[in-house]
């Protein structure tokens, strides 16, 4: 089957090889940044929550095929509101984790 006869909605190899590359190296990057320590901690949780954002583009884009080239509205309304999920989730996760860490601070 070529890929000119795959229905539009479905992505090639390449493009899921592609995402799943991107997705490795997403993942690699803040895990090799921690464990080298040779970063502070503000740029650590700087840099873990940047790939974490690209992460979860890569995987909207490569994986669940999301993007503005369809006419309708949906794929755009469902990338604002991926967007405000995400900023829900990271915001508030760094939000409880700064609490909890002052918090349990003794002293």
């Amino acid at each position: 089957m070529s890929s000119s006869s795959q229905p539009s909605g479905h992505g090639s190899v390449k493009s899921y090889v592609t995402g799943l590359i991107l997705s490795l190296v997403l993942t690699v990057i803040p895990f090799g940044a921690v464990m080298l320590g040779s970063f502070s901690l503000p740029v650590n949780v700087g840099i873990i929550v940047v790939t974490a954002i690209l992460q979860i583009l890569v995987q909207l884009v490569m994986f669940m095929h999301l993007d503005f080239k369809t006419e309708e509205g949906w794929n755009m309304l469902s990338f604002v509101f991926t967007v405000a999920i995400l900023a829900l989730v990271v915001g508030g996760s760094l939000w409880i984790m700064q609490h909890l860490h002052l918090n349990m601070m003794i002293g």
